[in-house]
């Protein structure tokens, strides 16, 4: 399961406090790569289509019509620059569409001085 597997939903799950269903992407690669934006794009599309088709409901029965979902990536490095433009721009589409989005990447390394 992983960004460049189109044929899979990586993770699916409900926020139990809210009932929203959650399809997450989870991105393992590297923001040097030369097509990560295209592959993240064509993962992403892959996930509406899925929405939109209502197909996540006859795989997922808490994905009921009307329940909110919402397509959250889960980078394992963090975005370069472009990789951020393109987040904030997925994001504008996808919840144009009615739909929510959300990234996360992991946290600042901290240094620590040698002993």
């Amino acid at each position: 399961m992983s960004v460049d597997n189109l044929d899979v939903i990586d993770i699916v799950a409900t926020v139990c406090e809210t009932g929203e269903v959650v399809m997450s992407i989870t991105d393992h690669l590297s923001w040097r790569r030369h097509d990560h934006l295209e592959v993240l794009e064509a993962k992403i599309n892959r996930y509406l289509g899925i929405i939109e088709s209502n197909h996540l409901a006859e795989v997922y029965p808490r994905a009921k019509p009307g329940v909110p979902v919402r397509i959250d990536v889960i980078c394992k490095y963090t975005p370069s620059p472009d990789g951020l433009r393109f987040l904030e721009l997925a994001r504008e589409a996808v919840v144009a569409g009615g739909w929510g989005f959300s990234w996360r990447s992991p946290p600042p390394r901290r240094r620590t001085k040698p002993e």
